[in-house]
């Protein structure tokens, strides 16, 4: 009786595409930074915040601590090969600079810094007159 040979599930090899401009968008909040690297498209390669860099409570919303985070969000792209980056920063909160910092420290350069911080114009709706 021959046995038959299962047949093996091969893996696909995983396509490592080099990027020599990708996009950084830098969320600055109060409580936390989020820095995302993407490319051109959109479509997201990796990133890192200031608490998955290990910071909690407080020390999240530091400037160090974005700086931390940029710093990790690079090392997790470098097998991209990313030379250059379009920087976009979105939020008011106190990591805005220092995750920029973060990034040309890691070794790569900016092209362009754009704020992309919401603005209200108007506003909503005012609440109506008290009655009393």
């Amino acid at each position: 009786m021959a046995e038959e040979a299962l047949p093996t599930k091969g893996r696909k090899k995983k396509i490592k595409r080099t990027l020599p401009v990708a996009r950084v968008c830098i969320y600055a909040g109060e409580n936390n930074t989020i820095v995302t690297f993407t490319d051109l498209e959109g479509n997201k390669i990796g990133g890192s915040s200031c608490g998955r860099a290990g910071f909690k409570g407080t020390r999240k919303s530091t400037p160090y601590a974005s700086k931390v985070a940029a710093e990790t969000a690079a090392e997790a792209v470098a097998g991209y090969g990313i030379e250059s980056v379009h920087v976009e920063v979105k939020g008011l909160g106190p990591g805005r600079e220092q995750s920029i910092r973060g990034i040309q420290s890691a070794g790569i350069n900016l092209e362009s810094i754009v704020d992309t911080t919401p603005v209200p114009h108007g506003g909503c709706r005012p609440r109506r007159r008290r009655r009393v």
